[in-house]
């Protein structure tokens, strides 16, 4: 009897100790998955607050900032710099495109990223000459001083400068809060949109300030299909393109970057997907790939 009772105390202290162990197992437990929990959020967060520039991965207000930088030390090269690495190609690239747009008599036009002007130009060009129009208008905007400066010089003393057919406005293309929502006809976006720290954010604002029926316009580079295209594609990009930057322009590091951003931004059904995302309506796949993929038109309405 009295080892019976002897053994009740050690029987319960026993029983406490073990609740204790498990209720400390389980405390490690919960603080180990709330750690883990904690770093995947912070991960996330991070992953949030940081953006590409080129293959590099740069904390997202600074890309603004990274870009602009980058078209300030190529804008009084840009037009030559096309030329060369394209072998002149870039032009008949941009003549179909506005053939493509093929734009109503009194179309309105905003040109983001519009940069040297060469689609603004191309667009009144063909208004004059395929329209008869004299009442047509383009505003260009672009959040690099000296690229607009360079669209300004081409304009410069010209009919359409003479005739209030030409405005500029140095803005971001992300938030474009001076333009007034469904005040444009046609809204187009060429070789700038993968600059952009938020392409969707782009293309929500396109969507906000095109008129009901109005047309979004994109022209990128893009991904070529075909592998041994592509290889071939992928040398002339990576070697003969920073060479000719740093023969032609002096500037090596620039055109690096603008030959990385290509391969960072999304591939044609992606871009497309994102279009329908931000309230357009597009036609079949949505994009025309030109030169074997190498650069692709983009296209979306706004019903």
């Amino acid at each position: 009897m009295n080892a019976l009772v002897a053994q009740g105390p050690k029987a319960s202290v026993s029983r406490g100790l073990r609740r204790t162990a498990a209720a400390a197992a389980a405390t490690a437990s919960r603080g180990s998955f709330s750690t883990t929990a904690q770093t995947l959020s912070e991960a996330e967060k991070s992953e949030d607050q940081t953006t590409h520039f080129g293959f590099k991965t740069v904390p997202k207000q600074m890309k603004e900032s990274l870009v602009r930088n980058v078209f300030s030390n190529v804008a009084s090269k840009y037009d030559l710099m096309n030329d060369a690495m394209s072998g002149g190609v870039h032009r008949l690239w941009k003549d179909h495109f506005i053939r493509k747009m093929a734009p109503a008599p009194g179309a309105k036009l905003l040109d983001v990223a519009g940069g040297t002007g060469d689609i603004a130009q191309r667009f009144l060009q063909y208004q004059d000459a395929v329209n008869g129009d004299a009442a047509s208008s383009v505003h260009l905007v672009d959040i690099n001083p000296e690229m607009l400066q360079e669209g300004e010089r081409r304009f410069a003393g010209s009919r359409w400068e003479n005739e209030s057919r030409v405005s500029f406005t140095v803005g971001n293309a992300e938030n474009l809060d001076f333009v007034a929502d469904d005040s444009f006809d046609v809204y187009t976006i060429s070789f700038g949109i993968r600059n952009c720290t938020n392409p969707d954010r782009v293309v929500s604002e396109a969507f906000r300030v095109l008129k009901p029926g109005g047309r979004f316009m994109c022209l990128e580079f893009s991904r070529v299909s075909n592998p041994v295209l592509a290889a071939l594609y992928d040398a002339h990009s990576f070697h003969v393109i920073p060479a000719l930057g740093e023969l032609l322009a002096n500037d090596r590091q620039s055109y690096e970057y603008l030959v990385e951003s290509i391969r960072r931004f999304p591939p044609q059904d992606a871009f497309a997907q994102i279009i329908r995302d931000a309230g357009f309506t597009t036609i079949g796949e949505g994009y025309e790939n030109l030169t074997f993929g190498t650069v692709a038109i983009h296209s979306g309405y706004k019903f």
